[in-house]
């Protein structure tokens, strides 16, 4: 059966998996995750696969096929090494809505994307094998359609966005950083302030922003968490904000930032950096606990600890959680007076560790 034919004069071919030649299914949008993620598949091969409807944005892609071959295992997906224990194709010039590939690159005026094609080593496929299939075939078969275009963005100057920052409006900031990037370094600049409130809500917006850029550039973002992570062994270059900015960016863009989580638990060893890295962990656990909870053990030596604080942000760890094995140990903390600050949405709030351990009881 001949696999090539013409769209009028236009050669085109069905998307095939380039490690085994068969042909492949048009990729779905998985049920277990956000609107507007990239559509993932499978070969029967077992390779797997990941849409960029642009072709744009394949460092995403890759981490997409890479997370979902992994059956949405972070650890594992992060411990891989390409060449050894997986191979990677991209198959060009793919267009989404017809699932062909069209040689010119173009096809009724839509610019063509890219199938980022993964295939892991045999001994991780018959661990992860299985999930993803069970993922992919609960998945709806009508694929999300291509998102349109959003309009550029003023570009904005520091004063600019320290404004926005300071009133809370963090919407402009996310679409600014789309069309400028400076817009990261202006905020990365507030992370030093002495004002606590302001440096939380630039951490926030940070956060906001990077989700943004992530889309078409999550290199960036990564180096900067990677030089955020560097700061916080360098007494000299330490920004206040830093454990705060890699938890909203973290929070904020899971699927491209989770496997930094494991990086935070080093530094609830160090006791002038325990408390920041139980805040940075619990603000994540709010959102994206199933990075933090199969760790949940680790952290019930903490409520032994001598410095309330920590007592505190633990409780509010374990309560975000959902970690109905420490009801008891979180109980001990009732009663206790000690204040802790909490931020959310664009506030602090001072509570007592006793009322920490009692909102943390009602989650449990």
């Amino acid at each position: 059966m001949l696999d090539q034919k013409f769209f009028g004069r236009e050669p085109v071919q069905r998307a095939k998996c380039p490690f085994c030649g068969l042909f492949v299914e048009k990729p779905k949008e998985l049920n277990t995750r956000k609107p507007g993620e990239m559509p993932v598949g499978m070969c029967s091969c077992g390779a797997v696969y990941a849409c960029d409807e642009t072709g744009h944005n394949l460092g995403a892609a890759l981490i997409e096929a890479l997370l979902f071959g992994c059956d949405m295992d972070w650890d594992l997906a992060w411990g891989l090494a390409a060449d050894e224990d997986y191979k990677q194709e991209i198959v060009e010039n793919y267009d989404f809505t017809t699932h062909l590939v069209i040689s010119s690159g173009t096809h009724e005026g839509r610019k063509a994307g890219a199938l980022y094609f993964i295939r892991l080593h045999s001994e991780v496929q018959e661990v992860t094998a299985r999930g993803a299939k069970e993922r992919l075939e609960s998945a709806p078969n009508d694929a999300p359609a291509i998102r349109e275009k959003q309009a550029p963005a003023k570009r904005m100057s520091k004063r600019e966005v320290e404004k926005k920052v300071r009133e809370y409006q963090l919407d402009p900031l996310a679409a600014a950083a789309r069309e400028d990037k400076k817009v990261l370094r202006y905020l990365q600049r507030l992370l030093y302030s002495g004002d606590n409130l302001l440096r939380q809500r630039a951490s926030e917006a940070l956060g906001g922003a990077c989700a943004v850029v992530g889309d078409n550039d999550p290199g960036i973002v990564s180096k900067l968490l990677q030089g955020l992570f560097y700061s916080l062994t360098d007494t000299a270059a330490f920004p206040l904000g830093a454990f705060e900015a890699i938890g909203e960016i973290i929070t904020q863009r899971p699927d491209l930032y989770g496997g930094y989580t494991s990086q935070l638990y080093q530094f609830t060893g160090d006791v002038n950096r325990r408390v920041d890295a139980l805040k940075a962990l619990g603000a994540i656990a709010k959102t994206q606990g199933a990075f933090i909870r199969k760790h949940t053990l680790y952290f019930f030596a903490f409520f032994e600890d001598p410095d309330p604080s920590v007592r505190g942000y633990t409780a509010w760890l374990m309560g975000n959680l959902g970690a109905h094995e420490a009801r008891k140990d979180v109980e001990k903390c009732l009663g206790e007076s000690h204040e802790i600050e909490i931020y959310e949405s664009g506030h602090i709030r001072k509570m007592s560790v006793g009322e920490i351990a009692e909102e943390a009881l009602k989650k449990l």
